[in-house]
C-alpha cells in the first residue's frame, strides 16, 4: 500500500520549481499511508509522487519507477497478486522484471498491451501511468474499488491523489461545493464516483480507466461483475474450494507480519480459518472491537473462533469519547465525509494492529457476493406482502409502527419499520429506500431534495442478482471499502479482502438464487462451504455486523457534542435547515424515532464542511 500523487501539464512546459514544491508538499500529506520510503519523478511535462508502505520486495520497492528506455513513469497504490505469472509472460517478451517488488511488472505490461495492461491485472491497485510520448496520463482502479484515486483537471493540466486532502490542502486550487454530490451523501452516505464533495474533482470508479490529455478526459469500464449474465449451477464446495484458498495464499503472501480482523461472523472466521490453515507456520493473531454494550459486543464469538484456531485474540475497547477526536481526525487527513459510524472504531483497531503487523485479512465483500445481508431476504418477500389484502397490509403497518425504538443493535422493529414502508415499491428503488442513511421523506424535512442517483442499467430477470450488483457497486465500492482504506491507513496498516479476489467474484455470479437465499437463510452456499473450517454454531449464529452503539450515545454521552455540530452555520450552505435538524436531534432524545443514522450523516457533514472552510474551500 501506499500514497500516490501527480501534477500534469498538457499545454505548456512544466515550472519545475513550483512543481517539485507541490508534488513535495502532496507527498507529505500522505505520509500517513506509506512511512517507509518516498520519492518523485520527473518526465516531460508530469511530475509523478509515491509514498510506500513495504509489504512485497521490502528493500528494493522505490516508487516512482520510470522506464528508461521510453520515460513512461508509473506509480501504484497496492498490491498485485498475480505477479509472478506476469513476470514469466514478460520475460518470454524479452522484457525481463529485476525488481522483486509485485508492481514491478506494471510498466513492462503498460508497454506490451497498452490501455489493456490493466485488464491482466489481479489485485487491489490504484494505479496511474504517464506516457511523455503520447503527452497522456492512464488513471485506474481495481475491479471492486479498494484502492481510492481523485483527480483535478484544470486549464492545461490535472492533478491527481490517493486522498481528496493532498488535493485539497496542497494543490492550491479554487474549489466549490458540489451540492448535488452532498444531496447523494446525505441520501446514503458515501459519494457514487465520479462524484466528490467538490464540482471541480472526480473520482475514479472502481473498474474504470480514465485517460486524460490535452483534448480531454476520457472514461471506460474494464470490467464488471458478471452476475446479471452469468449462467447459473448449481455449486459444489470442492469447487469453491481451491478458488478461495488460492485468493487468500495469493493475499498472504507477502514479506512482512499479517494479522486477522476478526467479528466471529462468518466472512472474517472463514478467511482467518483458511490462512491458518495455509500458513500455519505464520505468527497470527486476530483483532477484534469490543464494546460495553452487550448487544453490541461480538468479542465473545470472535474469541471462541480465536481459540478454535489456535490464534492469539486481542481486544480493542471503543468508547464514546473516541468519536469527537476521531472523526475530526479522520476527516482532516482524507478530506472527504463518510457517514460509517465504523470508521472511527475501525481506525481504532488498525492503530492497535499496526503495533504487530503490517496488513489484516478481512471479510468485506462476503455478503453482497454471496447474498448475507438482512435485505435480500426483503427482495423476495416484498412482493409476497405487496399481494396481501389491503386491510391486513394497513393492520401490520399501524403493528409495526407502534413498537417504541430501541437502543439494541438491529432490532427486529428496526427492521420491519423498513420493510413495511418500502414493500410496495418498485424492487430496486425499494432496496435503495431500505439502505439508505437519510430517506427522502425525512430528506425534504430537513429542506433537501430527494432527488433519484444516477441511473445505471442493472436490467436482469432476477431482482437479487439486481441489488447484489447494486450493493457491490455502490455501498461496498463507495462505503465500506472506502472506510476500510481510510480507517486502516491512517496508521499505515493494509487491509485485504480474498472474497474480493477476481476468481471467487467470478464463482459467486454463478449461483442460483437458492444457493445464495432460501427461506430465512442468507448465504446458504458460504455456510455450507464455512462448515469445512469452522463450528457450526459459528457457521449459522444469527448475523449482526459490526455497528455501533449510536442511538443510545446520541442520547447521552455524545448529545451535547452532536448539538453543537447540527446548530453550524454551514450546514445552511448545502441546504439542510439546522431547526430541522436539531428537531431530530431532540426527536431521537425523546425517544419518539430512531434517528441515529439521519443525525450521525449530518454531524459528519458538519464536521467535514468546517475542515474545508479551514482550507480556504467552499
Amino acid at each position: 500500500m501506499c500514497g500516490i500523487c501527480g501534477i500534469v501539464s498538457f499545454t505548456a512546459p512544466l515550472e519545475r520549481e513550483f512543481a517539485v514544491q507541490r508534488i513535495t508538499a502532496m507527498v507529505e500529506a500522505l505520509a500517513h499511508r506509506g512511512p517507509d520510503a518516498s520519492g518523485h519523478e520527473t518526465s516531460g511535462n508530469a511530475i509523478l509522487g509515491a509514498t510506500r508502505l513495504a509489504i512485497r520486495g521490502i528493500h528494493d520497492g522505490k516508487q516512482p519507477i520510470r522506464d528508461p528506455a521510453t520515460g513512461v513513469v508509473v506509480v501504484c497504490n497496492g498490491e498485485i497478486d498475480n505477479h509472478a505469472e506476469l513476470r514469466r509472460w514478460l520475460a518470454d517478451r524479452g522484457r525481463p522484471v529485476q525488481q522483486a517488488t509485485d508492481i514491478a511488472v506494471i510498466p513492462g505490461l503498460y508497454l506490451e498491451l497498452g490501455e489493456a495492461f490493466v485488464e491482466r491485472l489481479v489485485g487491489a491497485f490504484a494505479i496511474a501511468v504517464w506516457d511523455p510520448r503520447e503527452e497522456r496520463l492512464l488513471l485506474a482502479r481495481d475491479r471492486a474499488g479498494e484502492r481510492p484515486l481523485f483527480f483535478a483537471m484544470r486549464p492545461g493540466g490535472v492533478r491527481f491523489a490517493t486522498e481528496l486532502s493532498a488535493i485539497v490542502s496542497h494543490a492550491r486550487l479554487p474549489l466549490t461545493l458540489s451540492k448535488p454530490s452532498l444531496h447523494h451523501y446525505l441520501r446514503y452516505g458515501c459519494f457514487a464516483a465520479p462524484q466528490t464533495p467538490y464540482t471541480e474533482v472526480q473520482k475514479v470508479g472502481p473498474a474504470e480507466m480514465v485517460i486524460l490529455d490535452a483534448r480531454g478526459v476520457r472514461r471506460r469500464r474494464y470490467w464488471r461483475w458478471s452476475i446479471l449474465e452469468s449462467r447459473k449451477s448449481p455449486p459444489t464446495v470442492e469447487a469453491f474450494d481451491p478458488i478461495f484458498r488460492e485468493a487468500v495464499r495469493r493475499q498472504s503472501e507477502v514479506d512482512v507480519n499479517f494479522a486477522a480482523f476478526l467479528s466471529g461472523g462468518v466472512d472474517s472466521s472463514l478467511v482467518a480459518a483458511v490462512a491458518r490453515s495455509l500458513r500455519p507456520e505464520r505468527p497470527l493473531r486476530a483483532y477484534t472491537l469490543r464494546f460495553s454494550e452487550a448487544s453490541y459486543d461480538e468479542g465473545v464469538f470472535a474469541e471462541r473462533v480465536a481459540r478454535h484456531l489456535g490464534i492469539e485474540p486481542v481486544a480493542v475497547w471503543v468508547k464514546p469519547e473516541h468519536f469527537p477526536t476521531g472523526i475530526a481526525e479522520m476527516i482532516s487527513q482524507v478530506g472527504e465525509p463518510l457517514a460509517d459510524p465504523a470508521l472511527v472504531p475501525t481506525a481504532l483497531l488498525a492503530r492497535r494492529a499496526a503495533q504487530d503487523a503490517r496488513l489484516s485479512l478481512v471479510g468485506e465483500g462476503g455478503d453482497e457476493l454471496f447474498a448475507g445481508y438482512p435485505t435480500y431476504l426483503g427482495a423476495i418477500y416484498a412482493e409476497r406482502f405487496a399481494r396481501l389484502p389491503r386491510p391486513l397490509k394497513a393492520a401490520l403497518r399501524s403493528l409495526v409502527d407502534s413498537w417504541p425504538p430501541s437502543d439494541k443493535k438491529v432490532t427486529i422493529s428496526y427492521v420491519l419499520k423498513r420493510f413495511v414502508n418500502g414493500a410496495e415499491m418498485e424492487g430496486l428503488a425499494r432496496h435503495r429506500l431500505w439502505t439508505s442513511n437519510i430517506p427522502p421523506a425525512l430528506l425534504e424535512s430537513l429542506g433537501v431534495p430527494a432527488s433519484e442517483p444516477p441511473s445505471v442499467d442493472l436490467t436482469g430477470q432476477d431482482l437479487l442478482d439486481r441489488v447484489q450488483l447494486h450493493d457491490l457497486e455502490t455501498s461496498l465500492a463507495e462505503g465500506l471499502l472506502t472506510k476500510a482504506d481510510r480507517a486502516s491507513m491512517s496508521a499505515a496498516f493494509e487491509l485485504r479482502a480474498p472474497f474480493l479476489d477476481r476468481s471467487v467474484m467470478e464463482f459467486a455470479a454463478t449461483l442460483p438464487v437458492t444457493s445464495r437465499v432460501s427461506g430465512l437463510t442468507t448465504k446458504v452456499f458460504l455456510k455450507r462451504y464455512a462448515e469445512r473450517y469452522l463450528p457450526r454454531e459459528i457457521v449459522h449464529r444469527r448475523k449482526r455486523g459490526l455497528s455501533v452503539p449510536l442511538s443510545h450515545w446520541l442520547r447521552g454521552p455524545l448529545y451535547d457534542w452532536a448539538e453543537s455540530r447540527l446548530q453550524s452555520e454551514l450546514l445552511e450552505e448545502t441546504g439542510v435547515r439546522r431547526a430541522a435538524a436539531k428537531d431530530l436531534l431532540t426527536a431521537h432524545r425523546e425517544r419518539r424515532a430512531d434517528y441515529a443514522r439521519p443525525l450521525w450523516t449530518l454531524i459528519v457533514l458538519s464536521e467535514w464542511l468546517a475542515w474545508s472552510k479551514s482550507q480556504g474551500q467552499g
